[in-house]
């Protein structure tokens, strides 16, 4: 007899025929002689209703309040799921998540976990229940209701399943597990057997939207085998775990991409160990992550420096880089949108030199024009025109053989 922690989110809960079929795995699992704990999101677009219900009141609401309203939305679903399992004769019950013991930080709309009370979970497990479980929120220090920002479901199922010390965490969603990259996109993609936990963290960073990069990492951290499921499909999916064997001859696992992507360049900066470090403190403090960074100097005393942010921060990181220019000591800066990232992930690239000459030959043999790079022991990101998105995706997933199935490595 094992535990597993079964996670559905909004898509897979999204009316009563779902949330009854959600029961039904929950019940499957049960029935296989399994204690069983659902974590569940807000049903479809609850959230974005939600939302949009404050906008009508403010255009600025309160964090604090948004938590509150926003956490309502999972306590609708966790409620119908423990009605329909209590239906089909299974004793069940639910717990929002700070009845579940799960502590945040005090930060609100997107707190991290800090700690999980079990205790009352394993009781009702003990008890022979079902418990259902609201993602997405925990509670914080004086009684302050938070919730985890985007992907927070995800998290929340795998926090419980480290500190439940479960068997597994399968996550359903309405794919059928992880592809060689989008199949909305590439229609050759191919469904993934088995990732490594550094592999599907990176493709989850690098714009793979299947599952929340903190939820890769606290899986990896906590050593939580993973499975990514469809909902609606009765098939296996892809096992996230911390070495696979099933597709070791992949020297490339997977593509990922996004778009809404911009360059920023700082030109005529003073030379100096400091300059890198004054400006990155600067745009941090202001809550601007960067990503791909490239310095170059054009003499002897001053230098050029390329950096990509969202493009929805472009505005704002003109502003900081622009209100703080007398202490940065630039001459100009510039901003380039309409660019994309594409990137290739494997751990095979370690042993295989080679593998990013090869992404660049492809790419120049279709046109493409690269205008950053930034590389890891498993990854190449190049950041390209957002035009030529689609096509760079679509010749290295053809180049890299990602669509033909491997053999198996017992």
């Amino acid at each position: 007899m094992g535990l597993v922690v079964q996670k559905f989110g909004g898509t897979s809960v999204g009316s009563p025929e779902k949330i009854m079929n959600a029961a039904r795995r929950a019940i499957e699992e049960k029935n296989s002689g399994n204690d069983v704990v659902v974590v569940v999101s807000a049903m479809g677009k609850t959230t974005d209703h939600l939302v949009s219900l404050a906008a009508e009141i403010t255009q600025k609401p309160s964090k604090r309040e948004m938590d509150m309203l926003l956490s309502t939305g999972e306590q609708v679903t966790i409620s119908l799921l423990t009605m329909a399992l209590q239906a089909q004769g299974y004793d069940a019950v639910s717990y929002t998540g700070w009845q579940a013991g799960i502590k945040t930080e005090n930060v609100h709309s997107n707190a991290r976990i800090s700690g999980i009370d079990s205790d009352k979970i394993n009781e009702q497990l003990q008890a022979g229940k079902v418990v259902v479980v609201a993602g997405f929120q925990g509670l914080a220090d004086g009684q302050e209701i938070t919730t985890l920002g985007r992907g927070g479901s995800d998290t929340t199922a795998v926090a419980l399943a480290a500190s439940l010390k479960a068997d597994k965490c399968d996550i359903y969603t309405d794919v059928t597990g992880v592809f060689t990259t989008d199949p909305r996109f590439v229609k050759s993609a191919r469904k993934l057997d088995g990732i490594s936990y550094d592999e599907m963290l990176e493709l989850a960073n690098l714009g793979a939207g299947v599952l929340h990069p903190r939820a890769v990492e606290f899986a990896k951290n906590y050593g939580v085998p993973l499975e990514v499921r469809s909902s609606s499909e009765k098939e296996r999916g892809t096992l996230i775990e911390e070495e696979t064997k099933m597709e070791q001859n992949l020297v490339v696992r997977g593509i990922a991409f996004e778009d809404q992507v911009s360059r920023i360049t700082v030109s005529g900066l003073p030379s100096g160990l400091k300059t890198l470090s004054t400006i990155f403190k600067t745009l941090a403090s202001h809550g601007i992550n960067v990503d791909i960074i490239i310095q170059s100097s054009t003499d002897s005393s001053l230098a050029s420096l390329s950096f990509s942010v969202k493009t929805g921060d472009v505005e704002e990181t003109v502003h900081v880089l622009e209100t703080y220019q007398s202490e940065l000591g630039f001459e100009k800066i510039e901003s380039e949108g309409g660019l994309s990232k594409v990137s290739i992930v494997g751990s095979g690239m370690v042993s295989n030199p080679g593998v990013a000459a090869e992404m660049f030959h492809v790419l120049a043999e279709e046109g493409i024009e690269v205008k950053m790079v930034s590389t890891s022991e498993i990854k190449v990101s190049t950041v390209i025109s957002h035009d030529d998105m689609v096509k760079a995706v679509e010749v290295l997933h053809d180049a890299f053989e990602l669509s033909q199935q491997p053999a198996k490595v017992l």
